[in-house]
């Protein structure tokens, strides 16, 4: 967490610890570096974010490819004329 120590006057993190049990004879102290822990969090938000705006990112140009121009539809005289030419072609005898 070298941002946030630098922000607190360059505190140390990796000592902040919570001893369970002390150390008897030759069994070491039990002890919980909720610091580990918190950086681990902080580690994830990060990488989530970084994720996230790179899928976010990849989804809006895919959806700019998929907006691509529509042909316009055909005025009602052009539609008018297309229906004259298939009946004139329907009523030429075929050879």
């Amino acid at each position: 967490m070298p941002p946030l120590g630098l922000l607190l006057g360059s505190i140390d993190f990796k000592h902040f610890e919570l001893v369970l049990r002390d150390a008897q004879g030759d069994i070491p102290a039990v002890v919980l570096c909720y610091v580990l822990f918190l950086q681990n969090i902080f580690d994830f938000v990060i990488v989530a974010f970084a994720i996230f705006m790179a899928i976010k990112v990849m989804n809006n140009l895919r959806r700019k490819e998929e907006k691509a121009p529509t042909p316009a539809k055909p005025s009602a005289e052009a539609a008018l004329l297309t229906e004259i030419r298939d009946l004139l072609k329907d009523q030429q005898p075929k050879a």
